[in-house]
């Protein structure tokens, strides 16, 4: 499913071995010139990945890396993909990559001082995709430990729940610059997950009532498609 005049977004994971983690953390680097000057790029950013179970460093996955980025349209996207030198240096490291494609249908808050999605929705949903959610947080360091106990039970519960069908940790930074990505069966899924959990609503209540974050976002999306694997299957396959 895709609409080729549409703006859409992406995020893609790199799955490297032991051997490449190296690698890796340097594309974190020599990455951001050649996506700067990319043809109808909007937005991007490079990740690290973990479990986001606790948002620390024993989350971090130094094996999957990541990047967020938001396209003119898919034929930006096909052009990146085919022309860029950045997933080339990555195809020669990786063991494995994932790319879910999103139609961007809702945002709210700021990334770096910007809303990645402005002029980016898209009017109306696919009809019967899966949905994902980004959460993303600049979190006060005043308030980093209350943040970090508030975390682990939330995870636990949000692994728990039956429509959750992936989500994963990311960020531009170990500590501090935190966001989860999650994919949900449907809307119904995720909003009985976002507001009848006791725990998940204490929590949003919280960074309100504390103003634990300096910048947050909210974003959602419809799947469009998806290729390639994590741990050796499309986890939405």
């Amino acid at each position: 499913m895709r609409y080729h005049g549409a703006p859409v977004a992406t995020l893609h994971l790199f799955g490297v071995s032991g051997a490449g983690v190296g690698k890796a953390l340097l594309r974190m680097g020599l990455d951001r010139a050649p996506l700067a000057s990319t043809p109808g790029l909007r937005f991007s950013k490079l990740l690290g990945t973990g479990s986001g179970r606790t948002f620390t460093l024993r989350d971090a996955d130094p094996r999957r890396w990541g990047l967020f980025a938001v396209w003119d349209n898919a034929a930006a996207l096909d052009a990146f993909e085919a022309e860029s030198p950045v997933p080339r240096a990555w195809a020669g490291i990786t063991d494995e990559r994932w790319r879910a494609e999103l139609a961007p249908v809702r945002s709210r808050g700021r990334w770096a001082g910007r809303d990645p999605l402005a002029s980016a929705l898209w009017p109306h949903a696919p009809a019967h995709a899966n949905v994902a959610v980004l959460t993303r947080a600049r979190i006060r360091s005043s308030r980093s430990l209350a943040f970090w106990r508030a975390v682990p039970p939330v995870s636990a519960d949000l692994h728990r729940q039956p429509g959750l069908r992936y989500a994963i940790g990311i960020g531009e930074a170990p500590f501090g610059l935190q966001a989860t990505f999650s994919v949900w069966r449907s809307n119904a899924d995720l909003t009985a997950y976002a507001y009848a959990r006791p725990r998940h609503r204490e929590v949003i209540q919280r960074t309100r009532d504390e103003g634990w974050y300096a910048e947050e976002l909210f974003s959602r999306f419809a799947v469009l498609t998806t290729q390639g694997s994590v741990e050796g299957a499309d986890p939405l396959g």
